[in-house]
């Protein structure tokens, strides 16, 4: 059930037999969630942190006119509410994507890891901050990028994150949000939206039909979207 979580750890460095056997006996209760269904809603106050096991997942803020800004997209692998933990009230939602499988870790649990396992606890301490930094790129890519820019950084992250929990085929991955929801991630119009994804097509960098996004052309989807992986720290090392 957490094979996704120990891919997604061990890009960074070497759990234990031990550390394996601890996740996974503190990751128990599963629930299912229908494509729309919040996973996590905005102001309760959770008793354990969720694990994505399968699907598509979004953090999300509604401003007071009501729409809607996609400000994060988990899969696979990820805690889309670790920090939880620690900030008890959520200040956001997170909504299903996709058909999604989640899996509980009780907060109690996770306090006696942090109690008893420094090494598990800074690995999960990491995953936390690898979620911060992929929230720096996205304002950065939101403010100073152009929108396909934008769009082409974002097809190159969730490929290289999907790539490291055995989720792509090929050059291709699924990627059910509609364009509906990529306007949410890019803060645009959907006709707005539908333009970008165009230029991307025309430009023969990707291929998106039927929810199957296929990157034609890896190098220059890159050059596009300036994008560089340092900051999903894919690096085994000591921690």
């Amino acid at each position: 059930m957490i094979e996704s979580l120990l891919l997604n750890l061990g890009q960074h460095d070497v759990l234990t037999d031990e550390e394996q056997d601890i996740l996974g006996d503190i990751i128990g209760r599963e629930r299912r969630f229908p494509t729309g269904e919040d996973l996590v809603v905005e102001g309760f106050r959770p008793g354990h942190s969720s694990l994505l096991i399968d699907g598509f997942a979004a953090r999300y803020k509604l401003t007071a006119e009501g729409t809607r800004q996609i400000t994060a997209i988990h899969v696979a692998g990820d805690f889309v509410d670790l920090h939880a933990f620690l900030l008890k009230t959520m200040d956001h939602g997170v909504v299903a994507l996709s058909a999604c499988h989640v899996a509980y870790a009780d907060h109690a649990e996770l306090k006696l890891v942090t109690e008893r396992h420094p090494h598990l606890t800074r690995m999960l301490w990491l995953d936390t901050l690898v979620h911060g930094s992929i929230h720096r790129a996205w304002i950065v890519a939101m403010g100073r990028r152009s929108k396909a820019s934008h769009l082409a950084h974002i097809i190159c992250e969730l490929f290289v994150r999907l790539r490291v929990v055995h989720r792509v085929n090929g050059w291709s991955f699924y990627l059910p949000l509609s364009q509906g929801e990529m306007a949410d991630v890019l803060g645009l119009s959907l006709v707005h939206m539908n333009r970008v994804i165009q230029t991307l097509r025309r430009e023969g960098l990707i291929s998106w039909v039927n929810q199957t996004v296929t990157i034609l052309d890896w190098e220059r989807l890159k050059e596009v979207a300036e994008f560089d992986p340092t900051y999903l720290s894919l690096s085994v090392e000591p921690r």
